[in-house]
């Protein structure tokens, strides 16, 4: 995740040994984040950078607009088949500022006051709503609702159409008007799968530890 702020109000420098309630007393001076309509906000950003996002060569998948003390957070959460790298957050980050900052310049004022911009891509708790995210998933088990009833199973593949799923053992088509949001389950290592390093045998000794009988049944000395 990258952050980005767009200039307005900053802390003032403090001399050194400045008392506590000089500090409070700047902290109080600093003007709040203006208030506007988050959603009408959040609605003229994402006409603004969702043909960047696109342009890049990624999807946007999600913009959230809060006010934050002085400043509002802008979080923007963008995904590409393959994932996406911390190069590619960089890059689509720089896009979307130019482009807020374009906006503006020509279409008057986006997003009011000073602001945050954090991009990131989405978690793995995202439901799975559109084929691209079910694509993007084909392998990982999932819990559905399929007609009503709550499945788990496993996503085999997926179409534009709907996807084919694993339920335990039985492959079933399920196309998308049937399927609600689908949640990707976290799956740890099955503990008798997992690969432990080399140990001796219980009865397997060093012959140098081992004491040896004579024809007498007697042991040598070593």
């Amino acid at each position: 995740m990258t952050q980005r702020g767009r200039g307005g109000a900053r802390p003032a420098s403090r001399r050194p040994g400045a008392g506590r309630g000089r500090e409070a007393a700047e902290e109080t001076r600093q003007p709040a984040a203006p208030r506007i309509d988050l959603v009408a906000a959040r609605s003229r950003v994402r006409a603004v950078i969702e043909p960047v996002v696109v342009a890049a060569g990624f999807d946007l998948e999600d913009v959230a607009l809060s006010r934050a003390g002085r400043r509002h957070v802008l979080r923007v959460l963008v995904d590409a088949d393959g994932g996406i790298s911390l190069d590619d957050v960089a890059v689509v980050s720089r896009e979307i500022s130019a482009a807020l900052d374009t906006a503006e310049e020509s279409q008057g004022e986006v997003l009011a006051g000073e602001y945050q911009l954090e991009v990131g891509s989405p978690g793995v708790d995202r439901p799975l709503t559109l084929p691209r995210h079910w694509r993007r998933n084909v392998s990982r088990l999932v819990t559905v609702t399929v007609a009503g009833r709550s499945l788990t199973g496993r996503v085999t593949a997926a179409d534009e159409t709907g996807v084919v799923l694993d339920v335990d053992g039985t492959s079933r088509e399920v196309p998308y008007p049937e399927l609600g949001p689908g949640k990707v389950q976290i799956e740890f290592k099955r503990l008798d799968e997992a690969v432990f390093p080399d140990e001796p045998d219980a009865g397997d000794e060093d012959d140098d530890d081992e004491e040896t009988d004579d024809e007498d049944g007697e042991g040598e000395d070593r």
